[in-house]
């Protein structure tokens, strides 16, 4: 058992390892971002985890931003990744930060980054 528990600790340190930090002009993306049907959660250290749900079920994702795109942003490891597109990057409009992914308008609801 304790192997078990040591194999899988060096396994989450590796892939907690492998994101990269949010280039400075990127730091926008950084919050919990929300929408009726989508959230995500971007930390400044590169930390992903999203969640989507849809008439056919759930889809969550989580795990290291491997990098950018233009605007877009590329999560996960190795061969298992996502890419997030973002058709309107981070902007302030009455009051509120807005970004569109995926074709969804998401509004920053935690700005403590």
């Amino acid at each position: 058992m304790k192997i078990k528990f040591g194999v899988i600790t060096v396994i989450l340190l590796f892939v907690m390892g492998c994101g990269k930090p949010l280039p400075d002009n990127k730091l926008d993306y950084a919050g919990e971002w929300q929408s009726a049907e989508m959230g995500i959660l971007i930390e400044p250290d590169g930390t992903v985890t999203y969640k989507r749900l849809t008439d056919m079920g759930a889809t969550s994702v989580n795990g290291p931003i491997q990098g950018f795109q233009g605007d877009d942003f590329v999560v996960g490891l190795g061969p298992f990744t996502t890419t997030f597109t973002v058709s309107e990057t981070p902007n302030y409009q009455h009051g509120e930060w807005h970004m569109v992914i995926d074709g969804v308008r998401l509004i920053k609801v935690d700005d403590a980054y």
